[in-house]
């Protein structure tokens, strides 16, 4: 085998590419690599291949080079999509795959992309193998009763060495969907009133019809795979070499005008949620205010979309599936119902039924209250931000178009006139948008000056600065976060805490997403005038910014940290950049001058002090706590026992919990509260979103550690310095 390292030495020195072309062409029939046959699908990868490596280098933040250190992280990123949870390859397989490790960038610099072909052809083989293995398991009964555990988290298994571990794996993993299949079967007969013919039965019956329900789901899912093109390879291999320089930047293939926009907005018509495609799982980015997802209120952000159905159809299995293909089986029209079978945080699975429905376009709009304290004589403005939103294309056709700014300021001429005492900004799950209102809501709350830094990639630093003198409220101010508030929120969060304007409340910590991205057409980047037949190419998103608070400390990674820490209802969530594969570290540049706020908010160590004392005696904090405790000791439980006791244990206690924490699943024929919802006025509705905020613990502390603000008299800058 010809040392390939030595040879990229040479060619950079002499510039040999020809000799350095064909002598990897060697190196390729060394490793028994199938040349890729279809000549217009070569040409293309090798034209993206050019593309992608100039973009990349050119324009990424980090300006990371197309080197062995690059070609390691992308290859284990490609290995993860590609069998993800080692249900079909074999050692062996995976030794023959590592070869590539660190040839990535030798593939990307010469255009002669061959991983992607090797790894389809073994997948291809694997697929139709494990085809047969999952008919023969399912064709016979399976030994309900014997205890067994299978091990549900693949970081925790190794790839099999032979078939028949491979074909052990496979018999677990079903035994296991059986048995809860044929468990749903069972409640359903139980509650069968009309249908006898369903509620006789017997039990050897309803574990055959979940076998044949396992199975038939089962070929659905390997089908799709077998389906998978060479372009889908390559399309994920280009991806992959993308996101190896940060999570956020990805090469989006071509798709219909409908797919184009789920890739750069993520929008799912019908309920409401965004998604992503990782490691061959679909998983929930946020939720949609005033979606059908939302209203639900089940489906939360890192929630895996295991299975799909139509009502009460046959669910789909959707892992390792293109997000395209899941967002077609989820989308539908509005009042039907789709049922999502998704693994929670905590390793437990749950069926969640959303009946479709347009956005309540209201319940993504700025919302105000006023709100009462421990002091009856005192009240306190609450501000609801869901995201930073501004109508860009109104503002272009030269309208004024609705925007966050002029939502929030109105609110606060409102409680100019109610006279509050005291303001929270609640930032909760708020995922960002406008950078432009980020600042000019700052802007509201201090005189002037500056909010947020941001360097390009070509190393240039430009300060966003409020520079109107108008303040829309100067009294006590809190704001709200939790781990789902990031970007544009943390920049608004960030810079009122610098100036010791307002006391942050919340989690241990914001997402921490200081980046800013591009969208490149790569149709525009195409270098030679022949090349049309290629077209089109697709999208890159890649990194170019980074967002620095006026501290010079960078909002990446680390998010914000609140001046007062609360028990946190989402601690057990692996959420934010910290958890992500090749996120963009923290850091910091030149802080830059600014006038801290003057007014007094209270002694910042005396607020804490008093606020521990609420939490420890605060029912619903304790309750917060103990749920926290459960759920990472049920997301460190990875062992899951499959025999017919424990799981119908298992079973019994998730629905209990879910029961108990107000969360039981409904259907179409039990409506009958949504259709109360749904006639409503909407000052009725309104009301009842702000008994709802009464009840909010997090609120709640809000407006006690205002009225302590309101208490105190010394500066909170000098106990944060």
């Amino acid at each position: 085998m010809f040392n390939l390292k030595y040879l990229k030495r040479l060619t950079w020195k002499t510039g040999l590419v020809v000799l350095l072309f064909l002598l990897l062409t060697s190196f390729s029939g060394a490793l028994n690599v199938p040349q890729v046959t279809d000549s217009e699908e070569a040409g293309r990868a090798k034209l993206l291949s050019y593309i992608l490596r100039h973009q990349l280098i050119m324009a990424h933040f980090s300006h990371k080079q197309m080197d062995d250190e690059l070609s390691s992280a992308a290859y284990d990123l490609y290995l993860k999509q590609l069998d993800f949870q080692k249900r079909f390859l074999l050692k062996k397989d995976v030794a023959k795959l590592e070869a590539f490790r660190t040839s990535i960038d030798d593939e990307m610099n010469l255009g002669k992309i061959t991983l992607p072909a090797v790894a389809s052809s073994i997948l291809r083989e694997r697929v139709e193998q494990v085809s047969k293995m999952v008919e023969g398991i399912l064709s016979q009964d399976l030994d309900y009763d014997k205890p067994e555990n299978l091990e549900t988290d693949p970081e925790k298994l190794d790839y099999c060495s032979t078939l028949d571990e491979l074909h052990q794996r496979w018999r677990k993993n079903l035994k296991y969907q059986v048995i809860v299949r044929y468990l749903n079967l069972r409640e359903d007969r139980e509650k069968a009133t009309a249908d006898q013919s369903q509620a006789e039965l017997s039990e050897d019956a309803l574990f055959q019809e979940a076998r044949e329900k396992v199975l038939k789901s089962q070929k659905d899912f390997l089908e799709r795979m077998q389906q998978e093109t060479l372009r889908d390879h390559f399309d994920r291999y280009f991806n992959t070499v993308a996101r190896a320089f940060d999570p956020h930047t990805n090469y989006m293939p071509p798709t219909e005008k409908e797919d184009f926009d789920i890739s750069m907005r993520g929008s799912l018509e019908g309920i409401g949620a965004l998604l992503r495609e990782e490691d061959g799982y679909i998983k929930v980015v946020s939720i949609i205010p005033g979606s059908a997802a939302a209203k639900q209120g089940q489906l939360q952000a890192e929630d895996v979309i295991l299975k799909v159905g139509e009502g009460s159809g046959e669910p789909v299995d959707v892992t390792d599936t293109r997000i395209r293909d899941a967002v077609a089986l989820i989308r539908g029209k509005k009042g039907s119902e789709v049922r999502l079978t998704v693994k929670k945080s905590d390793g437990s699975q749950m069926i969640i039924p959303i009946v479709r429905d347009v956005v309540q376009i209201e319940e993504s709009f700025v919302k105000s209250a006023v709100l009462s304290g421990p002091q009856k004589s005192l009240s306190y403005g609450y501000i609801k931000i869901p995201s930073f939103y501004r109508d860009f294309a109104a503002t272009q056709n030269g309208k004024k178009g609705r925007n966050s700014t002029d939502d929030v300021l109105a609110e606060l001429e409102t409680f100019k006139k109610e006279g509050i005492d005291g303001l929270i900004l609640d930032l909760r799950n708020n995922g960002g948008g406008s950078l432009m209102d980020a600042v000019s809501i700052t802007g509201l709350f201090i005189e002037t000056g500056p909010v947020v830094l941001i360097k390009s990639s070509d190393g240039r630093m430009e300060t966003l600065e409020d520079r109107d003198p108008f303040i829309g409220y100067k009294g006590p101010l809190i704001v709200l976060v939790n781990r789902f508030s990031a970007s544009a929120s943390e920049i608004v969060a960030g810079a009122l805490q610098d100036y010791g304007r307002a006391i942050v409340v919340g989690g241990e910590h914001t997402h921490g997403k200081g980046t800013v991205q591009a969208m490149i057409d790569l149709n525009q980047r195409v270098p030679f005038l022949n090349m049309g037949k290629y077209l089109p190419l697709g999208a890159l998103k890649v990194t170019t910014q980074k967002f620095y608070r006026i501290t010079g400390e960078s909002t990446q990674y680390r998010g914000i940290v609140p001046d007062i820490v609360l028990p946190d209802n989402l601690e057990h969530l692996k959420t934010g950049e910290q958890y992500l594969d090749h996120s963009l570290p923290w850091d910091t540049v030149a802080e830059t001058a600014f006038r801290p706020w003057s007014e007094p908010l209270g002694a910042l160590n005396d607020l804490r002090l008093a606020s521990e004392k609420r939490i420890g005696r605060d029912e619903d904090f304790a309750k917060i706590i103990e749920q926290n405790e459960a759920a990472l000791a049920r997301r460190d439980k990875t062992l899951q026992a499959i025999d017919l006791k424990s799981v119908h244990k298992e079973w019994q206690e998730s629905k209990a919990r879910l029961e108990a924490e107000g969360g039981a699943p409904h259907s179409l024929a039990d409506k009958k509260d949504d259709q109360k919802a749904e006639e409503l006025s909407k000052e009725e509705k309104h009301q009842q979103w702000i008994d709802d905020l009464k009840e909010d613990p997090y609120t709640r502390e809000a407006i006690a550690i205002l009225a302590d603000i309101r208490k105190g008299g010394r500066q909170v800058q000098a106990s944060r310095k």
